[in-house]
């Protein structure tokens, strides 16, 4: 496990022929990918009540099939890491389910926004429908996409060099809708005279978009760790996630915050409307977000080169704290409102990408740990961790809109004290005591630092190299 002089042998030490190219093939990969992620798990409650008008009997009937379906979707994803893991073709195991799922998913995306004409309850049938094969789909895509990235290197400076690229790439397609959706979709609809054929057309156009970045990563990337792998039965699928201490307390920890995250950011639509009392000024936040969140991720090799992992993630959940905090008594102050903003957006640049290097670095703990590499079903933990987040947060953001009395509101003159001191408990505080947690969970029960994971990759080539 040590180099020369008995010092531990870096994965560091040297970079993979052709890692570039995998680097812009998988990064840009993201940009489509998490435009139609965005539009639908931040603004698709927005334009059920907004746009289409939903009444509160189908806001929460709509509220409870994404929770459920978002939970049993999430519960399905380690079986599809089995099916991605147990893949043999020409053009290996990842790409066939990557193309599949890309396909499906843009499909069900256009459904979701389709304008058509049923009763009520048919309205609930379709969604239930929809949703279901969004979720299908993007489990596909998702497992079979970023499990390959364990496959493009074993380095450390690589992963990271690929995941910023694919952070940033994936955070310009997200903050393209959060910016743009609101003013190209009104222009849309004074164009079209029809504000829900508007958003089918900007829904139109980001599939697209994802389907072209899609097919740059089937193209350009190439596969550069393929260790034997035999077989996985998927009755040790459980044994194999499992034994995987260092993945399940990443998950545990991820979930947590990223429940709250998805809070905040599903309603910060609903704050500008109805809290702040100025819509318009929703796009210019998200604008700044945008910056302050592509910043955090350029400068993540910076604040690498002289922190570690662990103190990388104690910054990043503090500035989170700090700025859900500083939101929270921000009252009408724009400025107020922006500082904590940039404070939560960068420190949650910094998290989402190290849950990407935690999630990356446990395939090869679970290979040292279990003699089996399985790259799917180690990366299925991460839409798990998105999928049931994403339920929670949901399911809060439903919660906030039904007791603040939002969901049946004109404008902001129709909430009442008690309904916004309702709504910020849900939008500001309860994130809050999610982050923290989150945090004290990770630092107490990760221990795949940077040594520690030299020295297991050191030890799995030289168990490659008798093998």
């Amino acid at each position: 496990m040590s180099g020369p002089g008995g010092a531990p042998t870096s994965p560091k030490s040297s970079t993979t022929p052709g890692w570039r190219r995998n680097q812009l093939g998988f990064g840009l990969g993201t940009l489509g990918r998490d435009m139609v992620a965005a539009m639908v798990s931040l603004f698709l409650l927005y334009y059920l009540t907004d746009v289409v008008g939903v009444s509160d009997s189908q806001l929460a009937a709509i509220t409870t099939i994404i929770v459920a379906l978002r939970i049993f979707d999430a519960l399905n994803d380690p079986i599809m890491g089995v099916v991605v893991d147990n893949t043999r073709t020409r053009w290996g195991k990842f790409k066939p389910w990557i193309a599949v799922g890309a396909v499906l998913w843009g499909g069900s995306t256009l459904l979701l926004f389709a304008d058509v004409p049923v009763s009520e309850s048919g309205f609930i049938v379709l969604f239930f429908v929809g949703y279901l094969v969004w979720g299908i789909s993007y489990t596909v895509n998702d497992i079979s996409f970023y499990g390959m990235l364990p496959s493009l290197s074993r380095n450390l400076k690589e992963r990271e060099g690929i995941g910023v690229v694919a952070r940033i790439a994936a955070n310009i397609g997200l903050f393209s809708v959060v910016v743009g959706i609101v003013p190209i979709t009104e222009w849309l609809g004074s164009v079209l005279g029809d504000l829900q054929q508007a958003w089918f057309l900007f829904a139109t156009v980001v599939v697209l978009i994802m389907l072209v970045f899609q097919s740059l990563t089937l193209v350009f990337t190439k596969q550069k760790v393929a260790a034997p792998t035999p077989h996985t039965p998927l009755r040790e699928l459980f044994r194999i996630i499992g034994r995987n201490d260092q993945l399940l307390w990443v998950t545990v920890s991820m979930v947590l915050f990223m429940a709250g995250y998805t809070a905040t950011t599903s309603l910060g639509i609903y704050y500008f409307e109805y809290i702040y009392g100025d819509l318009g000024m929703y796009a210019l936040f998200a604008g700044i977000l945008g910056v302050a969140q592509l910043g955090g991720l350029a400068v993540f090799p910076l604040v690498s080169a002289r922190l570690t992992r662990r103190q990388i993630h104690a910054l990043a959940s503090a500035m989170c704290a700090t700025g859900l905090m500083i939101f929270a008594f921000a009252g009408s102050s724009m400025v107020v409102i922006g500082v904590a903003g940039v404070l939560l957006f960068m420190g949650q640049a910094f998290i989402q990408l190290l849950m990407l290097l935690f999630i990356a670095d446990c395939v090869e703990y679970g290979e040292w740990k279990l003699g089996r590499r399985t790259e799917s079903i180690t990366f299925s933990l991460q839409p798990l961790i998105y999928k049931s987040s994403n339920a929670l947060g949901t399911g809060m953001a439903g919660i906030a809109l039904l007791i603040s009395g939002i969901n049946q509101a004109d404008s902001a003159a129709d909430i009442t004290v008690g309904g916004q001191l309702a709504f910020k408990v849900v939008m500001m505080v309860v994130p809050l005591v999610l982050v923290m947690i989150s945090w004290a969970v990770l630092r107490r029960t990760y221990t795949l630092d940077e040594g520690r994971y030299a020295e297991i990759v050191a030890e799995l080539r030289i168990r490659e190299e008798q093998s």
